[in-house]
């Protein structure tokens, strides 16, 4: 059985994830406190005791994210999981999966992904920009949506998650349109997200030209395992490709349902999703049904991906 790793992003955060594994592995709590020391935030106690609103802020949540999914990547390789031959992450979930391909160093990307953070919402003021959901529209029929609701303003599909599945982000009057003129142009459902910023839009254009310049500071190395990054679904092996590829992914769409395709293409048939939730796996598999995928995300996840592939 071919394995891919593929790590979430923003979205997943919960108060309370991976309490469970924690339980069981101290090396959760151990990476936790690590980023925690890198930042001088009480990263861990605010996923375990919240409040949710701290933990669902952009600079709190990304790099709460970023532990999660290397925490459950540590706990993986302590259990002898077998390695993978292609890693993914959504959106910010790519950071983690250049950190679990030992391209990034854990601390360096913790203080990057809390940069990044910082310069998207200072982009674009609280309110001015926002993100929603276009359920069961075709790709170009998102497009025209937004071609046709724009009004001079920003209005782009930048998360294609699975067929029948877009987000769009932009300027929030012509996100507001766009939903109430879904329904019209035949979506079936049109959902505005709980979002402070509107990533992947034109509009981080800014925090686009601040990420390159922190870039230039941060050691990077080729990846010992390949990662597909979102904004061209191709893996990089030279320092360079990878620093544009992560400016890129700031102001570019996600294309997440060509990355799952392209992993379905080069053989793998099987993909576990590190990290709290399961959103990636429901994507997953209304984008390739025959691909197997597992969510790892507490002990009882944990012991299902290993023995799948035991048993395999």
């Amino acid at each position: 059985m071919s394995l891919a790793f593929v790590f979430p992003g923003q979205g997943s955060q919960s108060v309370g994830m991976l309490g469970d594994l924690a339980q069981q592995y101290s090396v959760v709590k151990d990476t936790f406190m690590e980023a925690a020391d890198a930042l001088s935030v009480p990263l861990w106690d605010i996923v375990c005791n919240g409040p949710e609103e701290q933990l669902n802020q952009t600079q709190t949540t990304q790099p709460a994210m970023l532990a999660a999914g290397v925490a459950v990547w540590r706990v993986w390789q302590q259990r002898g999981g077998a390695k993978p031959e292609l890693m993914a992450g959504h959106s910010l979930g790519e950071y983690t999966a250049l950190v679990c391909a030992d391209a990034l160093g854990f601390v360096d990307a913790v203080k990057l992904v809390a940069d990044r953070a910082r310069f998207m919402q200072e982009a674009v003021p609280v309110g001015q920009g926002t993100m929603a959901a276009i359920i069961g529209l075709e790709d170009d029929a998102v497009q025209t949506l937004c071609k046709d609701n724009a009004q001079s303003q920003v209005l782009e599909p930048v998360n294609f998650n699975s067929p029948g599945q877009v987000v769009i982000a932009g300027n929030s009057e012509a996100v507001n349109r766009a939903v109430e003129n879904a329904r019209a142009a035949g979506a079936k459902r049109a959902l505005l997200l709980p979002v402070s910023v509107p990533s992947h839009c034109a509009l981080m254009q800014p925090a686009a030209e601040k990420m390159a310049q922190r870039l230039q500071d941060v050691a990077i190395q080729a990846p010992t395992i390949p990662v597909i990054h979102n904004s061209h679904v191709k893996s990089e092996a030279e320092a360079d490709a990878i620093r544009s590829a992560l400016v890129q992914q700031i102001k570019a769409p996600v294309r997440w349902a060509g990355t799952i395709q392209a992993m379905a293409a080069m053989g793998v048939d099987f993909v576990i999703e590190a990290g709290p939730g399961k959103v990636l796996s429901g994507l997953n598999r209304r984008i390739d049904k025959q691909l197997k995928t597992q969510p790892v995300f507490d002990t009882k996840t944990l012991e299902q991906g290993l023995e799948q592939l035991v048993t395999s």
